[in-house]
């Protein structure tokens, strides 16, 4: 039997995992009556719901006498390490590129590591059945992107697809649909190559995804790059300078078969297998034979550009809702989340009640959260922070982001005054076709926390922006933060909607009639600048007296309600979110006004 191994890479919502489930169903993979979950391959909950795939994974199906493994891979930036690691174990990439859309900045990030790395990628224009679809200019701008990247002529010279993931077909011509994915089949057996490996030397393997198993332990999923594997055999790991991270013996061996994981006694080299029996071994170790001393090379782990702190909830109310509320149950929730997620880093206070979490973006630190909160949890969260470096002289360096915005022509002027108030630099502007402009930017990490938002708001949802790590440049001052301040409850009790309604003018509620407040928590936006700390518990004054326009009904405007990312956002330096498996609250870090008076003194002399 002959071997293939295919990663799937494409950006956010382009339908990699819609297709990889066609592939499935058509390699026989799955009964023909068997009911399978629209998008199978996205299993965790969150991946469903937002519709995005977060954690890379493997399949594998066979084709007439070939194995095809296929991995399919994360498109958001903030999992971006993750790809890149995986193309190490693969011989040819499917690069899939939405037909209306066409190629954006997570492609051209993904498409860049892989052509580094010498893979050939087959291009399929997806989506060629939408009614906006314009599958020869993308194919065009395809072509344009891989000459920018400097391609070799040979990675130039690719084999082009147009398919309709959803429907379950591709075809040489998008004018012409086709029956079913075999011409995909076929040109993945024909134009990827097998793995160049060697079956006599002895055993290597690249760790490229880590998981952490509840019943075998540490699971480190790689390709075999030579010899043979065995189950019981000694093994050691090295770091990527060739030092002994630890001995051990291969306890499982696990294959990928459809969407399930099989038992084997012994895997070759060439084939993509998870393996337990480690316990410190991480991501861009190399798994060997006790003989082997010179490390496999391997993509170093990408360093976290945002930071937050984790900390107990204090909150007078906290413990009624969730179930998971000690420090000691949060520390290690954490160390666990680390054991599998390599690219989270975990630091621990000298009071052990919290912990700054490290990661990639908001986005894998708002997921993390939202995880925490659905397993009972209970926690406060500060509000995110760019992590700074230094240069060789000493001058500050902060991480820098490539932005890249399809907006309709007459809300441009706003996206780019709003971007330049954040520090943005406007590269690139041209028309993107139907009445829309294509905007990139480079800007600082810190300029767009809670900025989404806003600009969905200023394109009245319409704009779509994408976001790409860029890489460290010099500091670019100070960026104003929020301009409003607070109301903040001065009592605590469920409110009232007669005094929310005298405070309406004062600004927007955050909060509805009857929900539980106390003393520090943030009830209202406050429409000037400064905090104003306010009442919400009083009820109308019963009098026996009657007067015309006394009696009125009570009618509120209904009130902003922030989702866990966007109340992240919208946090000041003070503040915190108190996050609850049935809640998100924001309050302020100290819930007795003197305090807050005397450390906001303290932090301005």
């Amino acid at each position: 039997m002959t071997l293939r191994n295919v990663a799937i890479i494409a950006h956010v919502d382009h339908g990699k995992t819609t297709l990889v489930d066609a592939l499935l169903r058509q390699a026989g993979t799955f009964r023909d009556n068997q009911h399978v979950a629209e998008r199978a391959m996205d299993s965790n909950a969150l991946e469903r719901e937002r519709g995005i795939t977060i954690l890379a994974k493997c399949t594998s199906i066979l084709w007439d006498d070939t194995r095809i493994n296929i991995v399919d891979t994360p498109g958001h930036a903030d999992f971006g390490g993750e790809v890149e690691r995986i193309l190490s174990m693969v011989d040819g990439a499917v690069l899939l590129v939405d037909a209306a859309e066409g190629p954006l900045p997570q492609t051209k990030f993904v498409v860049a590591k892989a052509l580094a790395l010498g893979l050939r990628p087959i291009v399929v224009i997806n989506k060629v059945d939408r009614p906006d679809a314009r599958a020869h200019a993308v194919h065009d701008e395809v072509f344009d992107l891989f000459a920018a990247l400097d391609a070799t002529e040979d990675q130039l010279d690719f084999p082009t697809l147009f398919a309709s993931g959803r429907q379950g077909w591709a075809s040489l011509k998008p004018e012409t649909p086709g029956h079913n994915l075999t011409p995909l089949f076929e040109l993945i057996v024909r134009h990827v190559p097998a793995p160049r490996v060697n079956v006599d030397a002895p055993f290597s393997l690249r760790a490229t995804i880590l998981e952490a198993d509840p019943y075998v332990g540490r699971l480190l999923t790689g390709r075999i790059e030579s010899g043979v594997v065995r189950a019981g055999m000694p093994i050691k790991a090295l770091d990527l300078e060739g030092k002994l991270v630890e001995q051990g013996r291969v306890t499982k061996i696990l294959a990928f078969r459809g969407l399930e994981r099989v038992t084997l006694e012994q895997a070759e080299a060439g084939d993509i297998v998870a393996l337990a029996g480690l316990g410190n071994a991480t991501v861009s170790n190399t798994l060997c034979a006790p003989e082997v001393t010179v490390p496999l090379t391997a993509q170093p782990i990408d360093p976290p550009t945002l930071a937050m702190t984790f900390s107990v909830n204090d909150s007078p109310i906290a413990g009624t809702e969730g179930d998971k509320v000690t420090g000691r149950m949060i520390r290690d929730r954490l160390f666990r989340e680390v054991e599998g997620n390599v690219a989270i880093r975990v630091t621990e206070s000298a009071d052990k009640d919290s912990f700054e979490v490290a990661g990639r973006g908001e986005l894998q630190l708002g997921i993390l959260i939202e995880t925490m909160r659905r397993e009972g949890f209970e926690l406060s969260v500060s509000r995110p922070r760019v992590l700074f470096q230094e240069d060789a002289r000493g001058h500050k360096l902060e991480p820098m982001e490539e932005i890249l915005v399809d907006v309709d022509e007459p809300y441009s002027g706003t996206v780019v005054n709003k971007l330049s108030e954040r520090k943005a630099e406007l590269t690139g502007l041209r028309p993107s076709g139907g009445g829309r402009v294509r905007l990139t930017f480079i800007a600082p990490s810190r300029g767009l926390l809670g900025y989404h938002g806003d600009f969905l708001s200023d394109t009245r949802g319409t704009g779509v922006m994408n976001r790409l790590f860029h890489g460290y440049a010099p500091h670019k001052g100070p960026i104003q933060a929020r301009r409003t301040g607070v109301m903040i409850s001065n009592g605590t009790g469920n409110a009232v909607a007669y005094a929310m309604w005298k405070l309406e003018d004062r600004g927007p509620m955050l909060i509805v009639p009857g929900t539980r407040v106390y003393e520090g928590m943030i009830i209202g936006q406050h429409s000037k600048d400064n905090d104003l700390d306010v009442n919400v518990l009083e009820g109308k004054k019963l009098t026996n007296m009657r007067a015309s326009g006394k009696d009125e009904a009570v009618r509120l405007t209904p009130p902003l309600r922030l989702s866990l990312e966007q109340a992240l956002a919208y946090i000041a330096d003070d503040e915190l979110v108190e996050v609850t498996p049935k809640s998100v609250r924001l309050r302020k870090r100290y819930l007795d006004p003197n305090t807050r008076k005397r450390m906001s003194r303290a932090s301005t002399d």
